[in-house]
């Protein structure tokens, strides 16, 4: 049974079976379609049992953890995980550093959506799905794999920027890798080389989703392909946006940790040490482990996460109604 006719309106047939679904109850509209409620039922499990019941393990963050007492008979301390690392030299640095690569990784949240108005532009289907496999392709290509692709090509010596420096002034070129000022810029930059196409996917979706119908009226009232994609396609993925920046706002700090931790070195460990790696050398690659220190730091990580995506979520629904929540 057709829910629309051809303009849209929903039809005498389906307006009888909305009022009698919304006149069913709760129990009986579940009942109803209990095969999807079931498939809900698997990511829901999933959810509660690996992100949900090990939230109970914060609570070593306000005690002394040892083996021997557990979880629940160590010794309590209150806050003091939490004041000695606000003391310790390193959460100026690591707080300095996370929030650099996060802030400049944030500016470049816009390319991901000039490339899907991009392809949603360029004419010629086969042209686009060359474009679209060769940019998602470094999407699935391992952290470790990538890491060793911008050290090979990163080479001074021996690297495709080696080889063209040298070509153009004559010299040796710097070891760009081993200052610790440039690492910002190589990893973010690396990042949008690896995510941005796979990014798009989203917003091309939206794209597509844009009634046809807009188009064909902007096209007779003689809009050029410039006006329809201002005042059609970015008011039409608006709201995609708008969701997708919050969610990249209030994962703020939680930078990728392998990235990070595969491309430090000491020359660049200034510049490169943020939370997240942080956390691992404390937690468990250090001589002597400190869980409860970990613990604290990485809760401090995520309340930090968890005020802005609320800070950005209320801005988000005031300026364009759109939020997650």
């Amino acid at each position: 049974m057709k829910m629309k006719d051809r303009n849209g309106y929903i039809s005498v047939d389906a307006s009888k079976e909305i009022v009698q679904i919304s006149s069913q109850s709760l129990k009986q509209r579940m009942l109803r379609r209990w095969q999807l409620y079931l498939m809900l039922l698997i990511p829901l499990l999933f959810t509660f049992i690996f992100a949900y019941i090990p939230m109970g393990g914060l609570i070593i963050a306000f005690k002394k953890y040892n083996f021997r007492d557990g979880i629940f008979g160590s010794a309590w301390v209150g806050l003091d995980n939490f004041t000695k690392f606000f003391k310790s030299a390193y959460f100026a640095r690591t707080l300095r550093n996370t929030l650099t690569l996060s802030i400049y990784g944030l500016l470049t949240f816009p390319i991901p959506i000039l490339f899907a108005l991009f392809l949603n532009a360029l004419p010629g289907r086969k042209y686009k799905k060359i474009i679209q496999t060769v940019t998602y392709l470094p999407h699935f290509i391992s952290t470790v794999v990538i890491v060793g692709l911008i050290f090979q090509l990163l080479n001074y010596r021996s690297g495709i920027y080696g080889a063209i420096y040298t070509m153009l002034t004559g010299t040796t070129a710097p070891d760009i890798l081993a200052k610790g000022r440039l690492f910002k810029h190589i990893y973010v930059w690396s990042g949008v080389w690896q995510n941005a196409g796979y990014s798009s996917i989203i917003y091309i979706a939206a794209l597509a989703g844009i009634d046809p119908t807009l188009y064909e009226a902007a096209t007779i009232d003689g809009a050029t392909r410039f006006q329809r994609l201002r005042y059609i396609d970015i008011p039409g993925i608006m709201p995609t946006i708008s969701i997708m920046l919050i969610l990249a706002v209030g994962h703020i700090m939680s930078i990728g940790f392998e990235k990070a931790y595969l491309m430090q070195n000491n020359l660049n460990i200034a510049y490169s040490e943020i939370i997240s790696t942080y956390v691992y050398k404390v937690g468990l690659a250090s001589g002597i482990t400190d869980f409860s220190y970990a613990t604290a730091i990485g809760m401090f990580n995520s309340v930090i996460n968890f005020a802005l995506l609320i800070l950005a979520n209320t801005i988000s629904k005031k300026l364009s109604g759109s939020g997650i929540f």
